[in-house]
């Protein structure tokens, strides 16, 4: 006798909603419709609402959709990756670092206890060079353009039943 084999199937009619996984594909937009980044080119992405993947603002604006559902959502910058913060720009001496190459505009990587810190270079001085360690997103309204490919509630087995026994 083969083994049953356990496999995930969307709930029927299931609605967006903290702790259920979401399957979808999304592109961020400026308000301009200038496009920063997209999933639609490659694979969707899931995850787990309320789970930190996805900045509370896109969560919020997906709430309640299903599976096939789809539209542009305005979200304001404290939503999404928050207001530009002016305690994140850092003065550092130039020498600090080295014979480094630096632009505006160029990411540098900072060794910080919990990790690397991407920021980027804002102003070069003579002396000196001004980092801005926040989100290039932050203090931009966006808008969320997203289509729900699936929806299952990854938290019980309600979402499981055994699978057809090809034998």
């Amino acid at each position: 006798m083969a083994a049953d084999i356990i496999t995930r199937v969307p709930f029927q009619g299931a609605t967006v909603a903290p702790g259920r996984r979401v399957t979808l594909h999304f592109s961020l937009l400026l308000e301009d419709g200038r496009e920063v980044d997209s999933t639609r080119r490659g694979k969707p992405v899931s995850c787990v609402i309320g789970d930190g993947s996805l900045p509370p603002g896109f969560e919020a604006v997906i709430l309640g959709l299903s599976a096939g559902d789809d539209g542009q959502y305005p979200v304001a910058a404290e939503a999404a990756f928050g207001e530009r913060n002016e305690a994140n720009l850092r003065w550092y001496a130039r020498a600090q670092f080295g014979d480094m190459a630096l632009e505006e505009g160029l990411v540098v990587s900072f060794a910080e206890p919990g990790g690397e810190v991407p920021g980027v270079v804002a102003v070069l001085e003579d002396e000196r060079v001004q980092v801005d360690f926040n989100h290039p997103l932050a203090g931009r309204n966006l808008v969320f353009d997203v289509s729900i490919i699936s929806v299952s509630d990854h938290s019980s087995a309600a979402d499981h039943r055994p699978a057809e026994s090809t034998s």
